[in-house]
């Protein structure tokens, strides 16, 4: 490893300066065995992967099945554009679109119109889970094809841990490993559409005489000054806790994000800024102190 000078302390200096030095020098120290140690992640699995190369930077149970809850939206979303299917096109809510088990909660209607690029901004970006329902109802031959084409991209984009059995996420049997939604992440991160709808701070939807409601982005970094996310998806249900995914830049370096079963709502995105800050720290020079003077280890 070469030794770089990082700053020229002469042997003649204070006491108290070489002091300061070395103690700034042992603080650095720490700092970087921490970031050695990993990020200290809360989600129960995790993978922290270089977007561009596809290099694994850090992973906790990669593998670990479990329900995924809305990010499943992504995939929906990458069906319904899969499929060219006029994003201006008035779509009627109906009854049919209704949730019937547990999380049933929208705040979209039945008998509201709106267009197709409204319900994928609203699934993709509020988590609207009727949105996404009525996406699926929508596609030729209706919802139990779209969930087996669902399926079978899963399939070509080699997700082999992946199963998806509504369009919205809030079926438990919507199930995956963040291995697989690295794989569903970068493939989202092609699109367009998913990215622009994705990342909105907000959307404001006009439901007739009922007036107007403004959806908000479920993800608390959209929109932060110290955040660039290109694509990202919240998701939560009771079985699968709080999860996320997400690319962003952090410094140049584009990085993929992907969070499971994380505990509490704040979690998730505490756990992408321990990445963040884990991050940073790797790309700090590692300076140890030598007699009176502090060298950086490059």
């Amino acid at each position: 490893m070469a030794l770089v000078a990082s700053a020229i302390l002469i042997a003649g200096a204070s006491p108290a300066f070489a002091a300061a030095s070395k103690s700034h020098a042992q603080a650095n120290a720490r700092a970087v065995n921490k970031a050695e140690a990993g990020p200290g992640l809360k989600s129960a699995a995790a993978l922290i992967t270089d977007s561009k190369s596809g290099e694994v930077l850090y992973e906790q149970k990669p593998t670990l099945v479990a329900p995924i809850a809305s990010i499943t939206k992504l995939m929906t979303a990458l069906v319904v554009l899969d499929a060219q299917q006029p994003l201006d096109e008035v779509i009627e809510i109906t009854a049919d679109d209704r949730w019937k088990g547990k999380g049933a909660f929208s705040r979209i209607p039945i008998g509201a119109k709106l267009t197709r690029a409204d319900l994928l901004k609203l699934a993709l970006m509020a988590s609207e889970n009727r949105a996404a329902r009525t996406l699926g109802r929508n596609y030729p031959g209706g919802i139990r094809e779209f969930v087996k084409t669902m399926n079978l991209k899963a399939k070509a984009l080699g997700m082999t841990q992946t199963k998806f059995d509504d369009p919205s996420g809030l079926s438990s049997n919507n199930v995956s490993s963040a291995r697989d939604l690295g794989k569903l992440l970068n493939a989202a991160s092609r699109e367009v559409t998913i990215r622009e709808f994705s990342t909105l701070r907000s959307h404001e939807v006009r439901f007739g005489k009922r007036g107007t409601l403004v959806y908000r982005n479920t993800n608390l970094l959209v929109g932060r000054d110290d955040w660039d996310i290109r694509v990202q998806k919240t998701g939560f249900t009771n079985d699968a806790g709080e999860c996320l995914v997400m690319q962003t830049l952090i410094g140049e370096r584009a990085v993929n994000m992907v969070f499971l079963n994380s505990f509490g709502k704040l979690t998730r995105t505490a756990d992408a800024r321990r990445v963040r800050k884990w991050m940073e720290a790797k790309d700090q020079p590692k300076v140890a102190a030598v007699g009176a003077g502090e060298v950086a280890l490059q």
